[in-house]
């Protein structure tokens, strides 16, 4: 053989070992992980020719899969009370969101967990059946919450409510929503164009992304709550310390910043129980100030605040966020939070910015000795033969304050509702801070109400947001509490 055709034989005999190398790599030790792979959606369609794995909460099936009677796909997807359910279940079709994605491997019976169970079954071809998933939502309260957030607004609003001791989301309600069965697998073309439409609906109510842990609103003055709690921690303050309440002018606008009322506790002077419990806005505007921007958006992130929270896996809130600085929209620069922006950073206002389950977050710490537990939607994950494949367990997310801190700003939230803003919700066994925040002009209140119930012993930490005009403590407020009525009845 001549020399040069030597040479390409063996270069051609390389280049064949090298492909079948990186075959046997991709085949191999690449496969699992290219085929979950969050970005490739052939793992949804994959399983449009199998049954999936049901969805249930308090024994109730909220979706699961049906024969078509069709070719392709085979399998459809039935979402039961979908508008109700949608911002926990997701939906499925050629995608998926929320649980519906994170879970998808599991769902769909190709997770290792199952696989190598039914090891047999693959080797002969039958194809191992999902498996189930049980999420912590109490389905009464669910539908409630959703019903009562509906009839508090024509814009958005969110509820979330958290187990303080577990972490576990028992609410996760959202207004407006969507249908999950209006886009689901059988649904065919059809399904695909209303996702679209959903997907690229204009303006501030957008369906897909739910009020409750999707969405960020500025959450007002129950942002006084992680300013207290930050303040105590940091300026070794109690709540019984002495603090202003009177007329604050801030320094850079040389603007007063006014409280609702300067009368009662916000006259001058008072403890920070009473400023707490009245919400005298001059008073948090002035700690914020004493201990700088980048102090409270330290403080605020051991709550969970600049930073996406992961609930279940690459299932994320979205970030709550105390900004030092933002960029300029128009001309891209950074703008450096000033002195009077920190002031109506610490009242909730400026760009500070949270969704109802931080702020519930924030509620949990206070009611559960200073400890915020991670929030976790599902509970369980069991096979077809019943055997546990999941079960979560609770962790321990953070401890931003002192368990005699949290004690004196559980006495404080008790304050807002036995003698402060939020008197007339007594009759609902439930403690909290109000929150009534300005959106620009032209646009709604964002009206708040988060706490904890019981009022005392308290198991369950809340958050209640509303768009509309009124205050947190009338609108907000009532809504609450009957999703902790409902959530306490069980």
């Amino acid at each position: 053989m001549d020399k040069p055709v030597r040479r390409v034989a063996i270069f051609a005999l390389l280049l064949f070992f090298g492909l079948m190398a990186q075959v046997n790599y991709v085949q191999g030790s690449q496969a699992e992980a290219l085929r979950t792979d969050k970005n490739n959606r052939r793992q949804y369609a994959d399983v449009f020719n199998a049954p999936r794995g049901q969805i249930t909460a308090g024994g109730q099936v909220l979706a699961k899969s049906d024969l078509t009677g069709k070719d392709n796909p085979k399998y459809g997807r039935t979402y039961k009370d979908g508008l109700i359910f949608s911002p926990a279940t997701g939906f499925f079709n050629g995608g998926a969101s929320k649980v519906e994605m994170s879970y998808n491997s599991l769902l769909g019976g190709k997770d290792k967990r199952i696989t190598q169970q039914r090891w047999f079954d693959t080797f002969i071809g039958k194809k191992a059946e999902g498996a189930d998933v049980e999420l912590a939502l109490d389905p009464q309260a669910q539908s409630l919450a959703y019903s009562r957030l509906k009839a508090s607004t024509s814009r958005r609003a969110g509820a979330a409510v958290v187990d303080i001791e577990t972490g576990a989301i028992v609410v996760l309600a959202s207004f407006p929503s969507f249908n999950p069965n209006e886009v689901a697998p059988q649904t065919g073309l059809k399904g695909g164009k209303r996702l679209e439409e959903l997907e690229n609906q204009r303006g501030v109510i957008k369906p897909l992304i739910d009020n409750a842990m999707s969405q960020t609103f500025p959450p007002g003055s129950t942002f006084k709550t992680v300013t207290a709690a930050i303040a105590m921690e940091q300026m070794n303050l109690n709540s019984s310390s002495i603090v202003n309440t009177g007329q604050l002018v801030l320094p850079e606008s040389n603007r007063p910043l006014p409280n609702s009322h300067d009368t009662g506790q916000c006259a001058g002077r008072a403890t920070l129980r009473g400023a707490f419990a009245e919400s005298c806005n001059t008073t948090f505007a002035e700690l914020a100030m004493q201990m700088t921007i980048e102090r409270l958006n330290q403080g605020a992130s051991k709550f969970g605040f600049n930073k996406r929270v992961e609930i279940e896996p690459d299932l994320f809130a979205a970030e709550s966020d105390v900004p030092v600085s933002i960029k300029d929209p128009k001309t891209g620069e950074t703008i450096q939070t000033g002195k009077d922006g920190t002031a109506r950073s610490g009242i909730g206002q400026e760009n500070v910015r949270a969704t109802p389950l931080q702020m519930a977050m924030v509620a949990q710490a206070v009611a559960n000795d200073g400890k915020i537990m991670t929030p976790h939607l599902v509970e369980k994950v069991r096979a077809k033969d019943q055997s546990e494949l999941y079960s979560a367990e609770p962790k321990q997310y953070s401890q931003p304050l002192s368990k005699d801190h949290a004690d004196q700003l559980a006495d404080m939230m008790r304050a807002v509702v036995t003698e402060g803003t939020a008197k007339n919700l007594a009759q609902f066994n439930i403690a909290g801070k109000t929150g009534t925040a300005e959106q620009g002009p032209g646009n709604p209140n964002a009206r708040w109400f988060m706490g904890f119930a019981p009022m005392e012993k308290p198991k369950y930490a809340f958050a209640v947001v509303t768009e509309g005009t009124g205050s947190g403590g009338e609108a907000a407020g009532p809504v609450a509490g009957a999703i902790m009525q409902a959530v306490l009845r069980k």
